[in-house]
């Protein structure tokens, strides 16, 4: 806690002038007053004593003395015995005052003028702060606290904080990562996907969406083409976009993405084969086969990622990259929805020219991720910790699907899922009058959480029946009463059970 002697946090606090009009006393009191509306001091931050404050700045003791005794009459302050002064924090559960300007009179600095990339501008995220309070959050991508290895990951992150784990990662690796989660992602991860790598086809990455930023800031620019699947993942489209590239949107079936559809201009092609995001069908074997050819033949590069890849699913298949012998699939993988989506770790695979320059990229951009987090991961993986997470939250989460496609059945009838075995969300098509976004706004009041699929479509005139929902953060008990709600929300009574 800090110290009631560390002038330098009050040292651009007060400033007082003989040349004021007002009294010491009276600038000091404005002083400590002004700091507190504007919450730069904290209720457990005692105040420099009396004789501190005074010495710093060259007033009486008495002085200060009386400032500190008229703001504990006021109910600023409160005196606590051998503690000190400290503010009330009644005064802090008040709202906020709007911060002043420097000048009244100056201009605001245009920075939508000066900038160069539009990111404000892009769709939003969905946004589910509240989600872990919600009764039902059929939010897609969060966690379930009951599944969470909280005891297996404690140990790794002790382990990792031993004496001579810290010297493997406290060091600046500069471009480097890990070498022990290389070998874990490189042993452990990706023969599940049927793809064998070399240590320098690897790069860790924060996360998918740093691994398709990292992509696109080196590989797009203004007039680069992006085929994409319409509905797919916004983020990746809005990434692209950011980088100057044009996205082409491409339709989705039960099959997947439509390969007689891409664009043969086409620089690039975005896909999810594993799970396509939202619908969650798989990318069927003759669609990839004819992708891989048509990349060949149009000299396209495939950026697979692989979306809700991590569980197991009754018939997996390989990833696109598995069976890349040209080195034309570049491979992005994730462990956001096994481990935790908070822990913000991912990895690319791609060929080792193209990796060396990721580095190079990423120096300049953040060096490296978090090199104690790498290493606390691959002992959670070396330990064998994921593999046992995966197999349960497989289980966990098909029993869920199950439930949520029998309960949709019974209190929603009207609405068509697109059931695909694995994956951990289930995608709504509703009757064509619906509005997905105002029936998230009347769940919303019933603590149900969904997800709009508007935001998934490109272009202007976006379908509004759509719905997302998610199934890796709700216990299974809760799922039935949650349609329930939902349905209700809908309109509809449920049936009695």
């Amino acid at each position: 806690m800090p110290q009631r002697n560390d002038t330098a946090i009050w040292s651009g606090l007060f400033r007082i002038s003989a040349e004021s009009g007002q009294t010491l006393q009276a600038q000091i009191r404005q002083a400590i007053v002004a700091a507190i509306l504007d919450r730069q001091i904290a209720a457990s931050m005692p105040l420099p004593s009396c004789r501190i404050l005074a010495e710093k700045l060259g007033v009486a003791r008495g002085t200060v003395v009386l400032a500190f005794q008229q703001l504990v009459d006021q109910g600023f302050l409160i005196a606590r015995e051998r503690r000190g002064h400290f503010v009330n924090p009644e005064v802090l559960a008040m709202p906020a005052r709007p911060a002043a300007k420097a000048n009244d009179n100056a201009n605001e600095i245009d920075w939508k003028a000066r900038r160069k990339v539009a990111a404000s501008e892009m769709p939003p995220p969905a946004k589910h702060g509240n989600w872990i309070k919600s009764s039902y959050p059929f939010v897609y991508g969060q966690f379930d606290p009951a599944l969470f290895p909280t005891a297996e990951w404690r140990e790794c992150n002790r382990m990792a904080l031993a004496v001579l784990e810290i010297r493997n990662w406290a060091a600046d690796m500069v471009d480097r990562d890990d070498p022990l989660l290389i070998e874990q992602i490189q042993a452990r991860l990706l023969p599940r996907r049927g793809i064998f790598a070399n240590p320098d086809e690897i790069i860790v990455t924060l996360g998918a969406q740093n691994a398709l930023y990292m992509l696109a800031s080196l590989l797009m620019n203004k007039g680069t083409k992006v085929a994409m699947e319409d509905p797919g993942y916004p983020d990746a489209r809005s990434i692209f976009k950011l980088a100057g590239a044009e996205t082409l949107p491409t339709p989705v079936d039960d099959q997947g993405i439509v390969t007689s559809a891409i664009d043969s201009e086409a620089d690039y092609v975005f896909v999810t084969p594993s799970h396509h995001c939202p619908t969650m069908v798989p990318l069927s074997v003759e669609r990839r086969q004819d992708l891989l050819a048509r990349a060949a033949r149009d000299n396209q590069i495939i950026i697979e990622d692989g979306y809700d890849s991590q569980l197991l699913d009754e018939a997996p298949q390989q990833a696109l990259k598995s069976f890349d012998r040209s080195g034309r699939v570049i491979y992005v993988g994730s462990m956001s929805k096994t481990l935790a989506p908070g822990l913000r770790l991912g990895y690319i695979v791609a060929s080792a020219g193209l990796i060396a320059e990721l580095r190079a990229l990423r120096r300049f951009m953040l060096r490296h991720p978090p090199a104690n987090n790498q290493r606390a991961v691959a002992l959670f993986l070396s330990l064998g910790h994921h593999e046992a997470l995966v197999r349960r939250l497989s289980t966990a989460f098909e029993e869920r699907r199950k439930r949520l496609v029998q309960a949709i059945s019974a209190f929603l009838p009207e609405w068509r899922a697109t059931d695909s075995a694995g994956g951990t969300s289930l995608w709504l098509e509703g009757p064509r009058s619906t509005d997905a976004r105002d029936l998230a706004a009347q769940a919303a009041t019933r603590s149900v959480i969904i997800e709009p699929g508007d935001r998934f479509f490109d272009g202007t005139d976006k379908p509004k029946r759509f719905m997302r929902l998610g199934i890796s953060s709700i216990a299974l008990q809760h799922i039935e009463p949650g349609i329930r709600e939902l349905a209700t929300a809908a309109g509809r009574r449920p049936a009695a059970a």
